[in-house]
């Protein structure tokens, strides 16, 4: 027997969590831009929710942030990406400069 919270998470589709390198301060920081389940994440441009991200949430998220978000679009783990996510961040959004990891 479902519970009215269950079938609430059904008609939302899958967690966020559900999808690779997302734990609970990313879920909470793509909800605050109305992300709120992986189906939602998975129609998004990935450098496009990092952007907003940056934007409204957290000004401060990094390279790595980023390789996590795209990672999490792609599948893969953020580590193996962080380079390349990074090189096609800069070409959309030119002058942009990382701050620390």
């Amino acid at each position: 027997m479902k519970t009215a919270n269950s079938a609430a998470r059904a008609r939302k589709g899958r967690s966020l969590r559900a999808l690779a390198n997302i734990g609970p301060v990313t879920e909470s920081k793509l909800k605050r831009i109305g992300i709120c389940c992986a189906e939602d994440f998975l129609r998004r441009d990935p450098y496009q929710v990092f952007a907003e991200l940056r934007q409204k949430v957290d000004p401060t998220l990094c390279r790595c942030a980023l390789a996590l978000i795209v990672g999490a679009k792609l599948g893969q783990p953020w580590h193996r990406i962080t380079k390349a996510a990074a090189r096609e961040y800069e070409k959309r959004h030119p002058g942009h400069e990382w701050g620390p990891c």
